[in-house]
Parts: structure tokens; sequence; C-alpha cells
């Protein structure tokens, strides 16, 4: 099958994807359809394009968050069954792990909430207290402390099939250099970014997916023997978010652990939020983006190669998992585009 018949046969099936997804509180999802895989087909029907993917490979021994356990796969060995010419392979994790939040992957907005007062960390906290996406409150999402989430979990995410931008923030606008620990990414940025590609005069369309290059990937080993890259990180300021939600994007993503700046240990008095950032968060621009505006998060991304080439417009495609109640995803997403 030749490209361009791989490309409109993908997308007349791609209503079928969506056809069963009636769920509300999708947030900027809502922008995905026709309009946005339009943009894909484009992108694809290129005779130059290529595909990227953007994601690293899990393992053991890659980088590992200190919120979600420690990761370690156990490979089972080669069982035969009784009575049949069939064997199997098979592989287990170690128990209280959380494989959604490790590695590559994506937040659903359920993974976020908030109160309107201050916690003093000793009073209950009553589940009408808390709140979520669109409204919901804790008696909504999460009833008990055992309890799946009953809304905003991973499994009501649509495949996301849209165009992306990449914006090299390390070339753009820090001369070449990768951004340091605790430090943001401003929308100014992100302004001179979209400048100096050349992508000012397409811009931001609502449904695009924006992946960030800081550089910071450049610490991401595996195996990851120096532990730099959980310790601390850039990210993007509380500004930089409020801006590219007003364009109506489904999701942002960086090459960093968090999205969210993080304080360098070694330094941490020189860590501040910058003016006009919400007091008494540590994560304010993943309360606001899951829990205020609907847009996902995503982390971990490698985007080392198609930085390299260049690659600032691409037909991009997320597909978390349906894990049902669940806060995240691990994900592969791929990009196809053409390189500068």
């Amino acid at each position: 099958m030749n490209k361009f018949l791989f490309v409109i046969s993908f997308t007349l099936f791609l209503p079928v994807l969506f056809a069963d997804n009636k769920e509300n509180h999708i947030g900027m999802a809502k922008f995905l359809g026709n309009e946005t895989w339009n943009r894909c087909a484009s992108l694809m029907l290129d005779k130059d394009a290529d595909v990227y993917e953007l994601s690293y490979e899990r393992s053991g021994s890659m980088p590992l968050s200190p919120f979600a356990g420690k990761f370690i796969p156990k490979f089972l060995p080669t069982g035969p069954t009784k009575n049949e010419v069939q064997l199997a392979n098979m592989d287990v994790l170690n128990e209280d792990v959380n494989t959604a939040n490790q590695g590559t992957q994506m937040d659903a907005f359920g993974h976020f909430a908030y109160t309107e007062k201050v916690w003093d960390g000793e009073a209950k906290i009553k589940n009408n207290e808390i709140k979520y996406f669109d409204g919901l409150t804790q008696d909504d999402v999460k009833p008990t402390q055992n309890s799946p989430l009953l809304k905003l979990g991973i499994e009501n995410v649509p495949p996301i099939i849209t165009s992306a931008l990449l914006l090299d923030v390390r070339k753009f606008a820090n001369q070449g250099k990768k951004y340091s620990a605790g430090e943001f990414i401003t929308r100014d940025d992100l302004e001179i970014t979209l400048q100096k590609s050349g992508l000012s005069k397409r811009g931001i369309l609502p449904g695009d997916v924006i992946m960030i290059y800081t550089g910071w990937s450049d610490y991401y080993k595996d195996p990851d023997t120096t532990k730099i890259y959980y310790s601390t990180a850039p990210g993007i300021s509380y500004d930089a978010a409020k801006y590219l939600a007003s364009k109506e994007v489904v999701a942002v993503g960086l090459d960093t652990c968090c999205v969210d700046a993080r304080p360098d240990p070694n330094n941490p008095d020189s860590f501040k939020q910058p003016e006009g950032t919400p007091k008494n968060q540590s994560f304010p621009v993943h309360d606001y983006f899951l829990t205020k505006v609907g847009v996902h998060t995503l982390e971990n991304l490698n985007l080392k190669k198609i930085a390299n080439n260049g690659v600032y417009e691409s037909c991009t495609m997320i597909l978390p998992l349906k894990s049902k109640g669940s806060a995240g995803s691990p994900i592969r997403p791929v990009a196809i585009g053409k390189a500068s």
C-alpha cells in the first residue's frame, strides 16, 4: 500500500477509534477530530517525512521517579505446558511499583486535585473540600482511600492523533545551552522560539501537541549511574503554561521528568517561582493544566533526535493504555515529519 492510500485509509478509520468516546471531562482533547487528522495526513504524505520515536526504553536501570517506587522487571523462565508443544515467556514487576508514572508517560486529569485552603498537615480534609477538573469532587472521582479513579482516569483519554510543534528552546532561546536545574522556560522563550524556528506564521493551533526541548535529557542515562536526571529539572513557568493553554493545546511535554521546574538540591535557596505563580504549590503547572484547563502533561520525552533534525512540525500519535481508574499511563509516542 503506497503512502497516499495508507493515509486515506488511516484517516477514514479514525472515527471508528472515537466512536465510543462519549465521556465528558476530556478537556482540550475536544479539539481532536477531522481538522487535526487532516493536518496529520498532510504531514505524513510528504515524501521526505520520517518516523521518530519519542519514548525511552523501559528498564530496571532507567532513571526512576522517586514518587513511583522501584521498577524491577523479573523475567520468568520459559514455560512449557504438559501435553502440549507450545512454550511461553512472560515477565512480572515487583510489588508496589507504579508503572504508569515511570519512563515516558502521560498524566490523567485525575492525577491532581486541589483544595481552597492550605492544609496544615494535621486536620482531616473532607471529601467535599477536594476538587478536580470540571468541578468534580473527591466523591465523584475517588470516594474512598482504595478506590480507583471513577472519573478522570486515563482510560477516558482518547487517542491523541494530531499535529505537533517541537519548540527547541535550547537552540533558539538559550543560545544552544541546555537549561539548568530549577530554571524556567518562559512565555518569552516560547515566542522567541516560534519566531526563530519559522513557526510564527503557522502559529499554535487548537488541538496541537507542544513538545519542548530543553536539553535536560543530556542527563538521561540508562543505566542511571549519576542520579542527576530526577534530582532536579528545568520546567515551564506559570505564564508559559497560561500562554499554551490559551492556544487550546491538547498536551504539553518536555524532555524532563516533571514539566514543572524543580529546585536544585545543591542550591535550594536559589529557587523562586516567578511572580504571578500561585502560592502553596510545588507543582503549579501540573495543577493548572490538569485541574483548571484540561491539558495533559507528557513527561520524559526523548526529543534529542527530532530536535537535531529540526523536525519542528509533525504528525504525532500518543495512545495511552486503557487502564481503568489509573492516574497515568506509559506511552510510546511517535512523530512523523520532515527534517528542516
